[in-house]
This record gives C-alpha cells, structure tokens and sequence, in this order.
C-alpha cells in the first residue's frame, strides 16, 4: 500500500501564496510521475501541475507563471508553491503519483482565496 497525505491548504487572501505538501510512504525510486489536480464545487477535476521523472514540467495557462511544482526525492514528497492566489483558484487540491506498478491519490486538501 501507499499511502499520499497532503498538507498546507488553508484559507489565504487574494495575491496571497500557499505550499501544499504530498508525502509518499514509498520511495521515489519507482516513481514516474507526480502532479498535483484540483477540483472546484460543480466543476470537473482539472490538470494543476505535473513533474517527471526527466525533471519536466507541465502547467495549464491557467496557472504557469504563478504555480511550481518540485519534489524531494529524499523525503519523498512532492509540493507545489502556489502564488499570486486568485479566488478561481478555490478548490480541493489533490497529489497523485504514477509508480510503475500503480498510480495513488492522496484525500485532498481544500484552499480557499478569499478576502
């Protein structure tokens, strides 16, 4: 089993910034991809942020520029550093991993822009 448990959400004003965490209970080493997804209420999950294993990077126009993704591989955990927050990015972040074998989500965690 892996287990993803994020962390960092929370309520942050408008231009505000944010660092959510994604720590992995299995190692890195069989890991192919990390990528952070967020849903809004009545809205469908959408693509933040995702990293490979190349070092690669991809972001929606929605986010580049303000969003980075990075990962640790030691303390195997994934984050991404939100800023310039802007109340459209309401919503319920999740981390999720591609390993080799399978692919894991984490609960979620809410971050709300709000004044």
């Amino acid at each position: 089993q892996v287990q993803l448990v994020e962390s960092g959400g929370g309520l942050v004003p408008p231009g505000g910034s944010l660092r959510l965490s994604c720590a992995a209970s299995r190692s890195f080493s069989s890991a192919n991809v990390m990528g952070w997804y967020r849903q809004a209420p009545g809205k469908e999950r959408e693509l933040v942020a995702t990293v490979a294993t190349t070092g690669s990077t991809n972001y929606p126009d929605s986010v580049k520029d303000r969003f980075t993704i990075s990962r640790d591989n030691a303390k195997n955990t994934v984050y991404l550093q939100m800023n310039s927050l802007k109340p459209e990015d309401t919503a319920v972040y999740y981390c999720t991993i591609r390993y080799t074998f399978a692919s894991y989500w984490g609960q979620g965690t809410q971050v709300t822009v709000s004044s």
